[in-house]
């Protein structure tokens, strides 16, 4: 999207798109109607802008987040683990937790 200078002189404000996964240029014209729509794309863009900022921030805080949830459990797991070791378990085959056979 911008102005173009065109051969015959004079600028022309231009929206670009893309259709078909092709370019399409859109001729919006000159004078104050095109000074208008060329604000209001740039407005549109600010706002898209900063959309994509706000989501980008959220996702690194929930990252952040799951990085801290993922150390504790891993600390959990490793308390339980040394818990049941302490009191006699052992661990059949790296599955379940049993208790020692009783002697007789």
């Amino acid at each position: 999207m911008g102005w173009e200078q065109r051969e015959r002189g004079g600028s022309y404000y231009v929206r670009a798109r893309r259709e078909r996964g092709r370019v399409v240029k859109e001729y919006i014209g000159s004078g104050p109607l095109a000074e208008l729509a060329a604000q209001e794309d740039t407005l549109d863009r600010r706002r898209r802008e900063e959309e994509a900022r706000v989501w980008r921030e959220e996702r690194e805080r929930l990252e952040a987040l799951d990085r801290e949830t993922r150390e504790l459990n891993d600390l959990a797991e490793l308390l339980a683990h040394a818990a049941l070791l302490a009191a006699g378990y052992r661990q059949h085959e790296r599955g379940e937790w049993r208790r020692p056979r009783e002697r007789e």
